[in-house]
């Protein structure tokens, strides 16, 4: 299995969450009440440190009163390009 990390894109989320969180005059403590997480958790997905899961930045985004989508803030324009092609259908698992 290839592992994909996009650092730029992680930055992007874990800034995201410290302008909502501010925004709403949510301190990290708070958060972390609101979620379970642990201080070191909500810093370091703040910080970009980890790439963290998308069930983790539902509950976030959940405990901030807004969409994943807003906390991961992007825009996908789906072209013909970006699609891959499906594999044969005889290649396919099943």
């Amino acid at each position: 299995m290839k592992h994909y990390r996009d650092q730029d894109f992680i930055e992007r989320v874990g800034k995201r969450i410290v302008e909502i969180r501010k925004s709403k005059n949510i301190s990290q403590e708070d958060l972390i009440e609101r979620s379970g997480l642990s201080l070191s958790q909500i810093g370091r997905v703040e910080r970009a440190e980890i790439n963290t899961s998308i069930s983790m930045i539902a509950l976030i985004a959940d405990c901030l009163g807004v969409l994943p989508s807003e906390v991961m803030d992007v825009e996908f324009e789906i072209t013909p390009e970006y699609i891959p092609p499906l594999p044969p259908k005889e290649k396919r698992k099943k």
